[in-house]
């Protein structure tokens, strides 16, 4: 068995390292298979996706070493700013951006004086346009209510948000959405005029401060954690901070959720925002599912760095920390997802560490998924916002439902149905953002239907109380061979039964849910 101190060892150098951030225990090595660290470090616009937990603020410090010596980066996580209105948010930001630039003013540029002025003159009208009246505040209290959950991106289909399902979008409340969207708006127009005006004189005084440096030719933007930020402000703050950075030496790049991000929209017909390929290169850091093997190797690469930091070789973290496919479980339990099986390993190690045989099995991780899907759901509640919950929750309830029903770990749904359920495309989307469910293969053919289909699994903690499956359920295993056959014949859901099981969850779905998952551990 592995060494106790190495073991302590171990535990320390993955709790540290859990959470990335700046001041925090030294950062491990990013694990990089796909030339990820050579594209952040260019001189381009980029967005990196990735679910919460990928590696995407692991990714923007670790690429900090790697910066030419003639570049710097700004860093800032938007979390900072995730309850702060609409447009003083912006200034908010661009005044933190400046005021990092002021801070590194003699590192990075040299003592010249006049450097330091322009950039303390950009923060002066920066500080005078954030005490003007937030107007936003009273536009919200004019539209009411409704205007305001319906303004958010996140209502593609208000019905969708009801007790029941109606899939259908009438053109009046199509024309409520756009409606809520501009009243939320029309009061801010007169600081977004006066943040447009100064366009031209920052971008001025910047062009001056690289003029007048002889070290630093280019600054990156790093804006980590974008989806915290209101969800209907995401496309201006992301058109403000693309305007600023165009033909200047600096350089946006933003960590988001894909799904819970709206990057670019339209107003009064008018393009909001940055599209993809077209104004940033998109970078993705996420590995799901849908490659298994490939994902198992990248996790254990990861976790083999951990290991060697507390001198544990891959061959006893592989042969004496587990057995059987207790690793392989790890990762499904986890979702592919980085710090999701990092922090189930610690869990399960405490958790055997005073049996006879002191690996991770199968049954160890078992135990431990219910509680993770417990603390997903939580943690999707909390990063929502107020007008989505029900929806999300509401949406978790019946699909697991629906395969509890079905007796079935995996699930089809019809692309067609996608494509043209836009509102359901949307929940899908969230729903696997934030792991709930996972997302196995898309453009697939069924079995016993015709036509393209996506497949998802379940999360494990969904029917982890079921200790010998047997005829009660049907696991399959995406590990195993056949698996992609057998995904084939997944059971279908149909928007009618969707529809059913919707209207059939109970009115306090959040609690019936929880009732039912503590009932499963019982």
């Amino acid at each position: 068995m592995v060494d106790e101190d190495k073991l302590k060892k171990l535990r320390v150098v993955i709790s540290e390292s859990l959470r990335v951030q700046q001041g925090g225990a030294d950062h491990i090595e990013y694990i990089d298979p796909s030339n990820t660290l050579t594209d952040i470090v260019a001189r381009q616009n980029h967005v990196v996706f990735g679910r919460r937990g990928c590696g995407k603020t692991l990714l923007l410090h670790h690429s900090a070493r790697l910066l030419a010596t003639n570049t710097r980066r700004v860093y800032l996580n938007c979390e900072d700013f995730k309850t702060h209105s609409f447009p003083n948010v912006l200034v908010e930001i661009l005044t933190a951006v400046f005021r990092e630039l002021e801070r590194n003013l003699g590192g990075w540029f040299g003592r010249k004086r006049a450097v330091r002025q322009l950039v303390q003159e950009i923060i002066a009208e920066l500080n005078r346009l954030k005490a003007e009246a937030d107007e936003i505040n009273q536009s919200i209290k004019e539209t009411g209510e409704t205007s305001q959950e319906t303004a958010s991106s996140a209502t593609v289909g208000t019905k969708l948000f009801e007790k029941t399902l109606d899939l259908t979008i009438s053109d009046a409340e199509k024309a409520q959405i756009k409606s809520g969207f501009e009243k939320l708006y029309q009061r801010s127009d007169m600081k977004l005029q006066k943040l447009n005006l100064a366009i031209p004189p920052f971008k001025q005084r910047i062009r001056e401060v690289f003029e007048n440096s002889t070290k630093i030719k280019s600054v990156f933007i790093e804006l980590d954690d974008f989806y915290h930020l209101p969800r209907a402000a995401q496309p201006h703050i992301a058109d403000f901070v693309h305007r600023l950075c165009k033909d200047v030496p600096l350089f946006f790049k933003i960590a988001t959720l894909r799904h819970s991000s709206d990057l670019y929209a339209e107003r009064s017909g008018q393009p909001i925002g940055v599209q993809e390929r077209h104004d940033f290169q998109p970078i993705n850091v996420d590995f799901t599912l849908q490659d298994f093997h490939r994902t198992e190797k990248q996790l254990r690469n990861i976790f083999h760095k951990f290991a060697e930091k507390a001198e544990i070789s891959p061959k006893e973290f592989n042969d004496q920390l587990f057995k059987g496919d207790g690793f392989r479980r790890l990762i499904l339990a986890g979702g592919g997802v980085p710090r999701d099986c990092l922090s189930l390993f610690l869990e399960a190690l405490e958790n055997v560490s005073n049996q006879a045989d002191p690996r991770i099995g199968k049954d160890d991780v078992r135990q431990l998924s219910l509680q993770n899907l417990q603390h997903r759901i939580q943690e999707m509640k909390r990063d929502s916002e107020h007008s989505e919950q029900d929806a999300l929750l509401r949406a978790t309830f019946v699909i697991r439902q629906f395969c509890l029903d079905r007796k079935s770990n995996v699930f089809c749904i019809s692309e067609k149905t996608l494509q043209e359920r836009e509102n359901l495309r949307y929940l899908f989307n969230r729903l696997f953002d934030y792991r709930i469910i996972h997302s196995l293969d898309t453009a697939i053919t069924h079995k016993k239907q015709l036509g393209s289909f996506q497949a998802f699994m379940i999360d494990l903690g969904s029917y982890a109380h079921m200790r010998k499956l047997d005829s009660k359920f049907r696991e399959i295993d995406i590990a195993e061979k056949d698996a992609k056959e057998e995904i084939r014949g997944a059971p279908v859901i149909e928007v009618a039964v969707l529809e059913s099981f919707w209207r059939d969850a109970p009115p306090d779905v959040e609690q019936s849910l929880a009732q039912e998952l503590v009932a499963a551990a019982e």
